[in-house]
């Protein structure tokens, strides 16, 4: 595939605990380039050294490392000749930015780092959300997230695929079918 990065970088985002992490480990056990949250690494690496910035403690700094670690994986991936999947990236941390400070996700966003226009989101599930060391907040919280979430991709211009809540394998048949089969 010779189209640029765009159209090649595909975001898996939506509710929190609803199925992200599993899915992109189906999609790379497919043999596609994927590429972890962001905010999962943050949260084990300042869990591991006492750090602050955690979500809960300091949502700012949170947001801010998240931005720089997924320009990072962006700029990892760049070469990629096939379909990337990421769980979360750049527009998830700026909106979460803009939602903690009011930074605009304008003035944090670059139109260069936009992702293929398809976003796919998983919807709140409650059957299979936990809370876990990492994963503080509520599914209230969770979903007032997703909503968020969804809102800021549409506004963005985003087409907003919702994943049907089925079994992972269906859920990478779905996305794999819905990018045209490749």
């Amino acid at each position: 595939m010779t189209a640029d990065i765009k159209t090649r970088h595909v975001i898996l985002s939506g509710c929190s605990g609803g199925g992200k992490s599993t899915l992109l480990t189906e999609l790379s056990g497919r043999g596609f380039e994927t590429v972890p949250e962001p905010g999962l690494r943050i949260v084990a690496q300042e869990m591991d050294s006492a750090g602050g910035a955690l979500p809960w403690v300091n949502m700012e700094a949170f947001a801010r490392c998240a931005l720089q670690l997924a320009r990072a994986d962006r700029q990892r991936v760049a070469t990629a000749k096939d379909w990337v999947f990421f769980d979360r990236g750049l527009v998830d941390a700026a909106l979460a930015l803009e939602h903690v400070c009011g930074l605009s996700v304008a003035t944090t966003l670059d139109p260069a780092e936009r992702y293929y226009d398809v976003v796919f989101l998983t919807p709140p599930w409650p059957e299979i959300y936990r809370q876990t060391a990492a994963r503080r907040h509520s599914y209230a919280q969770a979903l007032e997230e997703y909503t968020r979430l969804r809102s800021g991709y549409q506004t963005l211009g985003y087409d907003i695929v919702i994943l049907p809540k089925t079994d992972v394998v269906a859920r990478a048949d779905f996305i794999v079918g819905r990018l045209g089969g490749t």
